[in-house]
Order: structure tokens, then sequence, then C-alpha cells
């Protein structure tokens, strides 16, 4: 029984697979021509970059191995992993701590006692630093969208950081272009008053996998700028400060920590639809711009497809977009390259 469990269980994400594939706007990609395509993938650095926001999870549940590897599979350059820790110190991918809104952990009764209330949280839930690995891995996940497709529910475990590394150092082999990975570190203010450091166990994970040096293909984020500034003096890795919300800092001041920025995309543009001057400000002091999130299914109102606000954005300037559908994402920078005068 076990054995054709997994058999139906492969065979269902291979269908599984093949549909958003084939639904996908990188199928064949006929339309834009074989130069086109030969000039992105002749870029050492392929620009904008194309970054799988949690994998690809406008098609499959996010966090997951398999998330991760459609996400390059339809044009991703970087693949995103949100970090927590668990219980025992291991780092996995997951977008919160708390493990209600994307697994099945209120299927599993043996665990029912573990739910309570957590500081800045709102209403008691389930969360990973309360939980082995062990026993996160017999979680499975679920999407986290109530109106995207849940087909994939419960066919997939939680992957863990070295797990996402290993992915994508072997589809980058198999699909003969580097496949990087752009981890965030979560709360990280807060897994250290639990005596986690995630300075540590990242660029540990990163070193043993070959990815420690500064021209490996990795970005490192966060929200907080005390492990930004932690992780520059212990690396040359790029870093990127997100930003939700107009920052006290100067451009030049993130610069001092930082590489880049990863704004919130409304931060980009002004009331009048025109650049806030943001990615100019930030350009003039060296810093990449990555904004965020691109979602086909979740339009703004002044755009009537993903292709035309992608062709905005990458005409506003950005370096790289974080996307829940890469496939949409790599159309719209074939179709700018084809679009270039011969």
């Amino acid at each position: 029984m076990r054995f054709q469990r997994r058999t139906l269980l492969q065979a269902a994400t291979g269908a599984i697979l093949t549909s958003a594939a084939s639904s996908c706007a990188i199928r064949d990609l006929k339309f834009f021509s074989t130069k086109a395509k030969e000039q992105i993938m002749a870029k050492t650095t392929p620009s904008p970059l194309i970054i799988g926001h949690r994998g690809a999870p406008g098609y499959l549940p996010e966090h997951t191995l398999a998330g991760y590897r459609l996400g390059a599979a339809l044009g991703a350059d970087y693949i995103e992993p949100d970090l927590v820790f668990t219980k025992d110190g291991y780092l996995v991918a997951r977008h919160d701590h708390y493990l209600s809104t994307t697994t099945d952990i209120a299927d599993h009764p043996e665990f029912a006692n573990r739910k309570t209330e957590k500081p800045g949280h709102d209403g008691a839930d389930w969360f990973t630093e309360d939980f082995t690995l062990a026993e996160l891995k017999t979680l499975r996940a679920r999407q986290a969208m109530a109106f995207r497709s849940h087909a994939a529910d419960g066919m997939f475990e939680i992957p863990t950081f070295d797990e996402v590394i290993a992915l994508a150092q072997s589809e980058g082999k198999r699909l003969g272009r580097t496949i990087g990975i752009y981890p965030e570190t979560k709360s990280p203010g807060y897994f250290a008053s639990l005596g986690f450091d995630y300075a540590t166990e990242v660029l540990s994970a990163l070193k043993r996998a070959g990815w420690g040096g500064k021209d490996a293909p990795v970005f490192i984020q966060s929200f907080e700028t005390p492990i930004l500034k932690d992780l520059r003096t212990k690396t040359q890795l790029p870093l990127i400060y997100l930003l939700e919300s107009k920052s006290d800092l100067a451009m030049s001041e993130i610069a001092q920590f930082a590489d880049g920025v990863g704004p919130y995309k409304k931060l980009l543009v002004d009331a009048e639809g025109r650049s806030s001057g943001f990615i100019e400000a930030a350009h003039a002091t060296g810093l990449k711009v990555h904004p965020w999130t691109f979602r086909a299914d979740q339009l703004p109102d002044a755009f009537q497809t993903a292709h035309g606000e992608f062709e905005f954005f990458f005409n506003l300037g950005v370096d790289g977009v974080f996307t829940d559908f890469p496939d949409t994402a790599y159309a719209a920078r074939l179709a700018g390259v084809a679009a270039q005068p011969k």
C-alpha cells in the first residue's frame, strides 16, 4: 500500500505540474524570437531578475520543493524561501512561524494540545518553534489563499533550508542555467529572544553547500535592520532591506548595511501613476530595487493584464521582481527583449 500510495502521489504531482505549465505563458513561447530567448539566456545576470516568491504559489502550495521546482521551470532566476526555526534549531521554509494557514496541522489530533497564544500574534495557533523537525515533517502543505487551486493540498512536506539549497543547485544543473536562492530571515528579533541565531545558521548552511562566497547566487533579505547589520560584518553576500512603507532612513544610510531594497511596489509610484523617485534615489546610491509582490490573480485596478503591470514596472527601472507567477514575468521580460531595436 505504501508503494501504491507513493506511485499515485507522484502521478498526481506530475499531472498538477503538467496542468500548471500548460496554462502558463512560458509554454513554448513561440511568439517570441529565438534570438530574444538567446539574449536572455546568454546574460550572466538576466535583468530584471525574476524571483519566484515562495516558489510558484499561484499554482502549488507555497514553500514546497515542488513549488520551488515549478518556479524554476517557469522562468524564475531565484527562488525565495522564507525561513523560520524549529524547536531543535533547524531552519525550515514557512512564510510565518504559525502553521494553521499553510499546513494540515489542525487535522493532527496528536498536536491539539500544542495550540497556544504567542506575543504579537492574534489568537491561538501552532508555532514552528514548538515542534521538532521530525514532527513538522509529518505535516503537509496547503494552499494559503482560498481562491486558488487546492488540488495539491496534502501532498508536500515542509522542506528544510538545506533541502531548498540542494534543489536550487540540482535544478540549475538540470535546466542548464543558474537558479539562485533568496532567503528571508523571518522575525529575527523574536527568534533571537528565544536564543536562535539566524546569521550563524543561514551562513553555515550556505557554506556547507558551497554558496558562502560573494559570487554565489544568493541574496539575503529582512525587514529588520539589526540582522542585516550583523550579517554585513559576517558575509559579502548581497543583502536586501525590505520595506512595506516609507523608511525614515535615507538611501545613503541603507547603503551602509544593504546592497538593495525590496519595497512594496506601491512605494515606487506616485498618485499620478508616475515614478515616485524611489528607484532613482536607490540607484543613485548603488542600491538594487526588487519590489514585491506581483500576482496575476490580484492585479491592481490600474492594470488589465499581468503583462501590462510588468511592462510598466520594468520600464520604471526595477532590477528584479517578486512574483507568485514566474511565467508571467518571464514572458514579459522576453517580450521586452524582443521589442528592443535590432
